[in-house]
């Protein structure tokens, strides 16, 4: 039986929604074009029908034949039978931005929560923009400091929806200078891998490989196998991590997450490698 690809397209936020929409086209490409079925996600934001109906117009403008909102308030919401009748039709669901820690908060270890997973694991395509990309990771960053260097009290970390776990994502990234702040998740978790998106700027998941789309970059830090001295400091004191590895991939790169190496001319880099 041939395996179902599960698909990711994780957004760093303020992607264009006005002229090409680059992103939001490839999340509908992938969906399944003029019959693609959107659900719309809108539980991080405080003004659920305006943003909502705003994707509804991009998506429909881009040609796919459904798309609606899902809104859910509270965690009864997420137990609604037209919630999860919607889901379960679905070929791609969208988290939108806001606050991730509202998306936790109602939609986690809910019946909605399962069926979005359950049609992950069917082949629907998974995208989220700045909050709705935080979510990702089984932990994610629920709220911290940015512009500012590395250390455990400027970072709160929570529990995310787990499409793919093991990692640290941040977004806004170059335009919020939240490298620190990423560190810090990376080491407070702890995690291994940590994505820095870039504003107008997604990273796909495809079968553990990821392409950058967008206007910007995607930043990617590798903590394995690195010296952190979070054992011997308080925790307003600075972290200093040795041997970290850090690779800034634009558009059209990719990133192999087996190897845990970016992709040129479909060859992993090796470390010390020089060009391919």
């Amino acid at each position: 039986m041939e395996s179902i690809s599960k698909q990711l397209i994780i957004i760093g936020g303020a992607e264009d929604k006005k002229e090409d929409c680059e992103i939001l086209r490839e999340f509908v490409r992938r969906a399944g074009g003029t019959k693609a079925k959107i659900v719309i996600m809108t539980a991080a934001t405080e003004l659920p029908r305006e943003v909502g109906e705003n994707y509804i117009r991009v998506f429909e403008r881009l040609g796919a034949e459904d798309a609606r909102i899902v809104d859910t308030e509270t965690r009864d919401d997420a137990s609604s039978s037209t919630a999860l009748e919607a889901v379960s039709k679905a070929t791609g669901i969208f988290f939108t931005g806001g606050d991730q820690a509202r998306i936790t908060s109602v939609l986690k270890d809910t019946e909605l929560d399962t069926a979005i997973h359950k049609r992950f694991a069917e082949g629907a395509v998974i995208a989220g923009t700045s909050a709705g990309a935080a979510v990702m990771p089984d932990k994610m960053i629920v709220e911290g400091d940015s512009q500012t260097n590395p250390r455990m009290e400027i970072i709160e970390m929570g529990p995310g929806l787990g499409f793919l776990p093991g990692v640290v994502i941040d977004q806004h990234f170059l335009q919020r200078g939240r490298l620190g702040r990423l560190i810090s998740a990376l080491i407070q978790e702890p995690a291994d891998l940590g994505f820095g998106i870039d504003e107008n700027t997604a990273m796909v998941v495809t079968d553990r490989q990821v392409e950058i789309i967008g206007e910007g970059s995607v930043t990617i830090v590798d903590v394995e196998s690195t010296y952190d001295n979070m054992g011997e400091i308080l925790k307003d004191e600075a972290l200093a991590i040795c041997g970290a590895k850090l690779h800034i991939l634009p558009r059209g790169y990719k990133f192999d997450l087996k190897t845990r190496q970016p992709i040129l001319n479909n060859v992993s880099v090796l470390a010390g490698s020089g060009n391919t």
